[in-house]
């Protein structure tokens, strides 16, 4: 797949991802930074809370409505990033530098389960293929 920026890797539509030797933070990606002008508040989770994939962890609430924030992993919040919270501009200034909102302790590598799983489902592999085609005993 095209990966550009290996580094962030876009999860759930609007946040972005980064895994650092099971070390996870999530932003909030440009896209949806561009749909609301402000943040207005947030409810995060607390450090230590243990949280589950895909599952709701928290909420921004923005000048547009408030947006849901799915945990990227199943694991344990290690820092909520306070400055952030503070100064939502933060996010809009640098959404992938200080704008990170969570970071997660990851039970499990998070990145490879489904990507693995949806290459195998695209790949017919065709060198299983020319095996039997080969075989002249």
């Amino acid at each position: 797949m095209s990966s550009n920026n290996s580094d962030f890797k876009n999860f759930m539509g609007s946040f972005w991802v980064q895994n650092n030797d099971g070390i996870v933070t999530l932003g909030l990606n440009e896209e949806a930074l561009a749909d609301f002008d402000e943040v207005l508040s947030f409810d995060l989770p607390s450090e230590q809370d243990q949280v589950e994939l895909e599952e709701i962890c928290g909420s921004i609430d923005t000048s547009d409505g408030p947006l849901d924030i799915y945990s990227p992993v199943s694991g344990t919040v290690i820092e909520v990033n306070s400055a952030v919270v503070e100064d939502p501009a933060i996010l809009f200034d640098d959404p992938t530098g200080e704008g990170w909102i969570l970071k997660f302790s990851a039970e499990a590598d998070f990145e490879d389960e489904d990507e693995e799983d949806d290459e195998e489902d695209d790949d017919f592999d065709d060198d299983d293929e020319d095996e039997d085609y080969e075989d002249e005993d």
